[in-house]
C-alpha cells in the first residue's frame, strides 16, 4: 500500500464516558469554596522566560491557558469549534472580496476589569505592540499579515493586511491579539512577572514562590461583557511538580479536576479503575509531537540524514510502547481531523525500513554510524517524554546507521537554548493556536517562525502559504496545503511523530467537564461549576 488514513475526529461532541454529574452552580464550589484544577504546567519568570505571562511573549499552551482567563479578545472559538464569533467585538468582518481588511465594532460599555474603558485606541496600542516588541518567542509572526491598524471614534478598528489572510479571524481569537490597558503595559517592552491585567471573565491573583506560580485564582471579573458565560465565581489553577502529586490531590479531593499533562500509566488505571466519585473524560485533540532540526548544523545539514531518521523511526512502535491509545502515529505537520490533512510522510517512506536508510546516506555519500544527541525537555510534556526518547534513541541505534545520545533540560532554559539554535536535533510539541492547517504550517515554515528555524523554502513562504491563506474555503486551499506537507517530507526540516488524545480527570459533583478543553486544548475554566456528586 502507499497511503494510510488515520481518523481522528476533531470535535469535541464526541466524547467517552460521559460524566454522571448533574445540576450545576454559579458558585465557586461548596462553601463558596473556589473550584481546584490540577496542572503539571511549570510557569518560571526568569533571565530566559521573563514575561511568562504578556501576550506580546507568551507562546505556549500552558501560559495561554492562563491567558485566555484573564485578557480579552476581539474574536473567541465558541466551546464547541468551529469558527470564531465576536467577543470583546460586537461584529467583525472582511469588507473587501480580497480577504485584506478586516473591521471590528467594539461592545458597547466594554471595560477593563478596573473599570476603565476600553476603546479601539486600546486595540490598536495592543496588536501594534506585539509586533513593534517582536520577541524572541516568535510570537508576533500570528500577526505578520498586518500592515496598519486603523482606528474610528472609540469603538471602530479596521486591519489593514499586507496580503489576502481568510484565517485572521482565528488568530485575532488568540492570546498575541489581547487587548490590554496602555496603563499597565509599556509599548516598548516587555511585562516581566506575572501580573495580568484585562477585560476577560475573570481577574488574577498570582500566588508566586522563587520566581515559581505555584497557584493562579481567578476570580469571577464583574466588568466582562462577552460571548462567555462563567458558571462559577471563582477557581484555582494549581500546579503541580509531577503527575504523581496531581493524582494523589484528587483522589483525596485537594483538587476537583486535573488536565495536562497526565501520563500514559494515569490514563490506563483511570480507564480501567477511576476511584470513587471520579470520572475519566476522554475526547479528540490536535496536539502533535515531532523533531525539529537546526539544519544548518554540520551533523544534520544534509538532508539525507534527516530523511535517513524518517525512513528509521517506527512511529507505531513508539506510540504503542510508550503512550498507548493515548497517542496515534502521525505522518505529516497536519494532523488528522483537520482539512488539508494528508499523510505526506508515509506516501514517501512508507513502513520504516533500515534498508531504504542505508541507501539514502550512501548515495548522499554520509559516513556511518551518524553521531548526534536528541534533546528533550523533563518538565513541560509530562513524564513519558524521557521514555519517548529512550525509544527513539534505541530505534534510531539498532539501525547500525546512528550513534544518539539524548539530553533532558528543564522547560524555562530549554526553550530559550533550542531558540538559540544550541540543539542540533530537538523534540517539542504544538497546540494549536486555532483548528486550521495554516496554523500547523506556517509557524514552522514561514518567516519569523516559532522554532526560529534556518530552513527557508521560497516555494512555500512566496507561493504556497500566501496561496493557501486566499481560500476562504479551506476545503479549496487543499492543494496548496498538500503540497507543502510533500516538500516538508521530502526536505525534512521537522518531523512529525505522533498525535494526541486529550484526557480530564475530575471529581464527579464538577459540571461543565466535558466542555472543560476544547480540541484546540483550550482550557475553558468558565464552562465548570459544582453540582451533585453521583
Amino acid at each position: 500500500m502507499n497511503r494510510k488514513t488515520l481518523v481522528l475526529p476533531a470535535v469535541i461532541g464526541l466524547l467517552a464516558p460521559v460524566l454522571a454529574a448533574c445540576g450545576g452552580s454559579a458558585g465557586g464550589g461548596k462553601d463558596g469554596n473556589p473550584i481546584a484544577v490540577g496542572t503539571t504546567d511549570r510557569f518560571i519568570a526568569s533571565k530566559a522566560v521573563p514575561a511568562p505571562f504578556d501576550p506580546a511573549y507568551a507562546y505556549d499552551a500552558g501560559s495561554w491557558n492562563v491567558l485566555r482567563q484573564t485578557i480579552q479578545t476581539l474574536m473567541a472559538m465558541p466551546r464547541g469549534g468551529g469558527e470564531p464569533v465576536p467577543d470583546a467585538a460586537e461584529s467583525c468582518g472582511f469588507t473587501d472580496t480580497g480577504n485584506e481588511r478586516y473591521a471590528c465594532t467594539l461592545r458597547k460599555g466594554l471595560s477593563f476589569a478596573d473599570g476603565t474603558p476600553v476603546t479601539a485606541s486600546d486595540v490598536k496600542f495592543s496588536v501594534d505592540r506585539v509586533r513593534t516588541l517582536k520577541s524572541d518567542s516568535g510570537v508576533s509572526a500570528l500577526l505578520s499579515s498586518v500592515d496598519t491598524v486603523e482606528t474610528k471614534g472609540r469603538d471602530q478598528v479596521i486591519f489593514h493586511l499586507n496580503t489576502a489572510d481568510a484565517t485572521f479571524p482565528y488568530k485575532l481569537a488568540t492570546p498575541t491579539a489581547g487587548i490590554v490597558n496602555p496603563d499597565d503595559y509599556s509599548r516598548g517592552k516587555l511585562r516581566n512577572g506575572f501580573a495580568i491585567d484585562g477585560s476577560g471573565p475573570y481577574t488574577l491573583d498570582a500566588k508566586v514562590k522563587n520566581n515559581t506560580l505555584v497557584k493562579a485564582v481567578f476570580t469571577k471579573n464583574p466588568h466582562y461583557k462577552g460571548q462567555l458565560k462563567p458558571k462559577n465565581d471563582k477557581v484555582e489553577l494549581v500546579s503541580f511538580a509531577d503527575t504523581d502529586a496531581m493524582g494523589k490531590a484528587l483522589q483525596k479531593g485537594d483538587v476537583d479536576m486535573m488536565t495536562r499533562t497526565m501520563s500514559p500509566e494515569q490514563i490506563k488505571q483511570l480507564s480501567a479503575d477511576p476511584g470513587k466519585n471520579i470520572n475519566l473524560v476522554e475526547m479528540p485533540g490536535m496536539e502533535i509531537r515531532y523533531l525539529g532540526f537546526d539544519t544548518s548544523a554540520p551533523v544534520v545539514r544534509s538532508k539525507a540524514v534527516r530523511q535517513a531518521m524518517a525512513q528509521v523511526i517506527d512511529r507505531g512502535q513508539l506510540t504503542a510502547d510508550v503512550y498507548g491509545s493515548s497517542a496515534e502515529p502521525l505522518y505529516s505537520l497536519v494532523p488528522a481531523g483537520i482539512t488539508g490533512h494528508t499523510n505526506s510522510f508515509f506516501n514517501k517512506y512508507g513502513e520504516p525500513s533500515v534498508g531504504k536508510a542505508t541507501s539514502i546516506l550512501s548515495r548522499a555519500g554520509i559516513s556511518t554510524p551518524v553521531k548526534l544527541t536528541l534533546h528533550y525537555t523533563t518538565d513541560h510534556y509530562g513524564p513519558a517524554t524521557k521514555r519517548e526518547f529512550e525509544v527513539l534513541k534505541q530505534q534510531l541505534n539498532s539501525s547500525g546507521l546512528f550513534s544518539v545520545d539524548i539530553k533532558g533540560d528543564a522547560w524555562d532554559t530549554y526553550r530559550a537554548s533550542e531558540l538559540k539554535g544550541k540543539y542540533d536535533v530537538y523534540g517539542l510539541g504544538w497546540f494549536p493556536d486555532f483548528p486550521d492547517a495554516d496554523n500547523f504550517i506556517a509557524p514552522f515554515l514561514d518567516k519569523d517562525n516559532f522554532l526560529a528555524s534556518p530552513y527557508a523554502n521560497s516555494t512555500i513562504r512566496d507561493q504556497l502559504i500566501p496561496e493557501s491563506r486566499r481560500e476562504a474555503d479551506r476545503l479549496t486551499a487543499s492543494k496548496s496545503l498538500t503540497r507543502i506537507q510533500d516538500i516538508v517530507s521530502d526536505d525534512v526540516p521537522v518531523l512529525p511523530l505522533w498525535q494526541g488524545k486529550q484526557y480530564v480527570a475530575a471529581r464527579d459533583d464538577i459540571t461543565g467537564v466535558e466542555w472543560a478543553l476544547s480540541s484546540s486544548s483550550i482550557l475553558q475554566l468558565w464552562e465548570l461549576g459544582r453540582g451533585v456528586s453521583g
